[in-house]
């Protein structure tokens, strides 16, 4: 009998399928399907969600290896990108997150935890919730910028009609990719400050150097194009570049660390 993770993932695969099918369509014509796009999501984010917990909870704690934590991050992006859609149109961002998803659900249905359970207290709880709320958002405004960039080639070159002219104003699109920041580098301050003093023995834990120097990196980068945007109006193609290096430089330091003691050390 198939385990209630597999079940929800699966279930959580044709939702979030459906969710994309639904807004593509809803992209290319004039059909008002919003409500049934939502409806799909919140299906797609709470049938996640217990794929999820199933897939990283085990008899001896957490797992969080690279399959686990891809679907936990993919989970909060989907809940973030969901929640934002409800007061700004956004809804297209669901093309570029969904598929995502799917993939992470699937990555990990497919792979069984390597290593022992860890134990998780308040603190260090705390961190790897931060650390993954934080990977979100950074993660949605690296889509964002994409979207922003396509945007702003397509009017500079004078296609404002078709797809371009069911996005939102380009200032818009702007103003959200900032906020975006904005909460992600709160997110991750909070998780260095947390990782860095709070947990005990944190720099006897393999890996950590690696994920907290380019983690460190990344954040320095953000505060850098944060501060030009408020004091020297950074904006179009600075803010684009900026959030894309800064969102590569997490992936590596994530990503990189995770790879080498799981499968190259292992």
């Amino acid at each position: 009998m198939p385990e209630p993770s597999s079940v929800a993932g699966l279930i959580a695969i044709a939702c979030y399928g459906l969710g994309w099918t639904l807004q593509w369509r809803r992209l290319r014509g004039n059909a008002n399907t919003r409500a049934y796009v939502l409806a799909a999501s919140l299906a797609a984010v709470l049938a996640h969600g217990v794929s999820a917990w199933g897939i990283v909870r085990d008899a001896g704690g957490y797992q969080f290896g690279i399959a686990q934590v891809s679907t936990l991050i993919a989970l909060a992006i989907s809940v973030l990108a969901l929640v934002s859609s409800l007061r700004k149109p956004l809804d297209n961002l669901f093309l570029g997150l969904f598929p995502l998803a799917m993939l992470a659900i699937l990555l990990s249905l497919g792979s069984g935890g390597s290593f022992p359970g860890a134990s998780l207290g308040p603190v260090s709880g705390s961190h790897v919730l931060l650390s993954v709320l934080a990977y979100g958002f950074i993660s949605i405004a690296a889509l964002q910028a994409v979207f922003v960039s396509w945007q702003n080639y397509q009017l500079k070159h004078g296609q404002a009609g078709g797809l371009v002219a069911k996005l939102p104003p380009l200032q818009d699109m702007e103003g959200f990719l900032l906020e975006l920041l904005w909460a992600g580098q709160a997110l991750l301050s909070l998780a260095i400050i947390i990782g860095a003093f709070f947990i005990e023995d944190v720099w006897s834990l393999e890996g950590i150097f690696h994920k907290s120097f380019f983690s460190v990196l990344a954040w320095l980068l953000f505060a850098v194009l944060l501060w030009g945007h408020h004091r020297l109006g950074w904006r179009g193609t600075t803010m684009v570049r900026g959030t894309l290096t800064g969102f590569a430089l997490l992936l590596v330091g994530f990503y990189g660390s995770k790879f080498v003691l799981e499968y190259v050390l292992a």
